[in-house]
């Protein structure tokens, strides 16, 4: 292999194999160099670089969330997204990691506007898991809104078991004290999702004021969330998604969080 590399590189053939991307950032390049050069004999090897990052990261909160939005902004245009929206898709995208999440975030029309509205006038947040309640800050919550997870009750195995169904889609059951007005949140279970859409179309559910659509996986995720997009008019109620299979807790949590932070009042 180096007497391979040796003749690349008396024929002048061997840089341009390691240029990179031309769409690289300087950030992005110097990542690359940081982490792979050591092979070419270019920056550090991964001991060292190992390190040199536990000697180096930024510990602070503030100065971690700043960079963090600094590297988004300058990875995705957030202008892309309406107003109302940015900071949520900035909280959803900073919430996993992957800037390419921003190409499958989903909203009808002034969702977070009317959203934050609901929050401001304190309705309660129904959610699927305990995951997605414990990922939600309660101190930005603007009006101490209570945070409903149904999944616990005693009720709701016996009703999985009586409906064929999980008992995610079993604890919507249980909703109907809480759900109109309400913001949902769903950040696991594709069938809670599909639950709560037929009772909506059924009119047996009464309409939450939007609904944060994130569940996750192989199995009925990406088609629970087409489905709410599809019958969005018929449904009458905002939504906020991440299209196809990723989604999750931490990305639903983080969406309402972003929701209710704006809906402090200063």
């Amino acid at each position: 292999m180096a007497h391979h590399y040796g003749e690349l590189d008396q024929l002048g053939d061997l840089a341009p194999l390691f240029k990179g991307d031309a769409d690289l950032t300087p950030d992005q390049r110097a990542l690359v160099v940081s982490e792979e050069g050591w092979v070419l004999g270019v920056g550090k090897s991964p001991k060292e670089q190992a390190l040199s990052w536990l000697d180096s990261y930024i510990r602070l909160p503030d100065d971690i969330y700043r960079k963090s939005q600094e590297m988004i902004e300058n990875d995705i245009d957030v202008s892309g997204f309406d107003e109302d929206m940015r900071d949520v898709a900035t909280r959803m995208i900073h919430a996993c990691g992957d800037v390419n999440v921003g190409e499958d975030i989903f909203y009808s029309p002034h969702a977070a506007t009317k959203g934050r509205a609901a929050l401001q006038a304190g309705c309660p947040i129904l959610v699927d898991v305990e995951m997605v309640s414990h990922g939600i800050i309660r101190k930005r919550l603007p009006k101490d809104n209570p945070v409903v997870c149904t999944l616990n009750d005693v009720r709701t195995a016996p009703k999985a078991k009586e409906l064929g169904t999980t008992r995610s889609a079993a604890a919507v059951e249980f909703w109907d004290n809480w759900l109109a007005g309400s913001v949902v949140v769903i950040g696991n279970a594709p069938t809670a999702l599909f639950h709560l859409i037929q009772g909506l179309l059924d009119g047996r559910l009464e309409k939450p004021a939007l609904i944060v659509a994130c569940p996750v996986g192989f199995v009925g995720a990406m088609e629970s969330k087409e489905t709410l997009i599809a019958l969005a008019e018929d449904l009458g109620v905002p939504f906020i998604t991440l299209r196809g299979r990723r989604g999750g807790s931490a990305i639903a949590a983080s969406a309402l969080n972003a929701l209710a932070k704006k809906g402090i009042t200063q």
